[in-house]
């Protein structure tokens, strides 16, 4: 089922268009400066909230890159799909400097051959996926409402990995609720530390923002 779902996904429902959207999608370092930019912009002119939040966002994926997913990849060693099967499309972006500028280029397809090449990471789990749908759920807590469409942006970063061929849809699926149980762990281990010690540390910032998160 895990096969036909990835063949479905990556050799059938594609299109040019989808190529580019999905190459788009999955590449952190074309995305990485405006991700830099808006965490600079919210430091610098947010308020307490937009603060915070920065700062969860960074622990969460620093926890989630250090201790969850590298710690699973090491001990499942799950190949990726390309790594294991021939004809997958191995969907990426064209060689760029800034990576952005590749959106303007084609798209590089090619097809996989089985143990061919080195192995450039394993498939379990996709840390695209936990580190999305963590920020999205802290976005939810910190923001309300109002920052659910970060889950549309973390399902198409999830649904990208499969596309791309870099993935097992049961990675991705899996991976989801791996990042929203670890991210709930965090997220309400911090709002009891700050409950009990916000107002000791920043009584006057504490009088205002009794809990971390939005009502």
């Amino acid at each position: 089922m895990d096969q036909k779902f990835l063949f479905l996904i990556n050799r059938e429902w594609t299109s040019p268009a989808a190529d580019r959207v999905m190459a788009l999608a999955s590449s952190l370092d074309a995305w990485f400066p405006f991700i830099l930019i808006l965490a600079l912009v919210l430091i610098v002119c947010g308020g307490f909230r937009a603060r915070a939040f920065v700062l969860t966002a960074a622990l969460l994926v620093g926890i989630n890159d250090e201790v969850l997913s590298n710690s699973l990849k090491h001990l499942i060693n799950r190949p990726r799909p390309n790594q294991v099967l021939d004809g997958i499309r191995v969907v990426d972006l064209a060689k760029a400097q800034p990576r952005i500028l590749a959106a303007a280029r084609p798209v590089v397809v090619k097809l996989s051959r089985a143990g061919a090449g080195a192995m450039e990471g394993r498939s379990f789990p996709s840390s695209h996926t936990i580190n999305t749908f963590s920020v999205a759920l802290a976005g939810v807590c910190f923001f309300g409402a109002r920052a659910a469409w970060g889950f549309a942006v973390a399902a198409l970063v999830g649904y990208s990995r499969i596309y791309i061929g870099a993935h097992w849809p049961s990675d991705v699926m899996t991976s989801i609720f791996l990042g929203l149980g670890a991210a709930s762990l965090v997220l309400a281990a911090l709002e009891a530390a700050w409950r009990a010690r916000g107002k000791t540390l920043l009584p006057k910032v504490y009088s205002h923002h009794p809990s971390l998160f939005a009502a």
